[in-house]
């Protein structure tokens, strides 16, 4: 997949670090954005989910997002095999 995956989610977030990391060892590119310091990201993470503030939410370069995905999730929507 080209472009570059943008995680939005927050330092405290077991979730968000669980993500951080399969992204990190399946080499993704992305950028991490923290909805706790940004007032824009936490605006656009409850704007994909109608209010609603859960995190990690990972948006991909084909415009999809991924609310709270576990590792499989992720894989599929990304093209890795799995188990990854």
């Amino acid at each position: 997949m080209s472009g570059t995956v943008t995680l939005f989610g927050a330092t405290w977030c077991g979730d968000c670090v669980r993500t951080k990391r399969f992204l990190d060892r399946n080499g993704v590119a992305y950028s991490w954005v923290d909805t706790d310091r940004d007032d824009d990201a936490r605006d656009y993470v409850q704007r994909v989910q109608d209010g609603r503030m859960s995190i990690p939410v990972v948006a991909l370069p084909d415009g999809r997002h991924l609310v709270e995905p576990g590792d499989r999730e992720l894989a599929e929507a990304l093209g890795i095999a799995w188990p990854a």
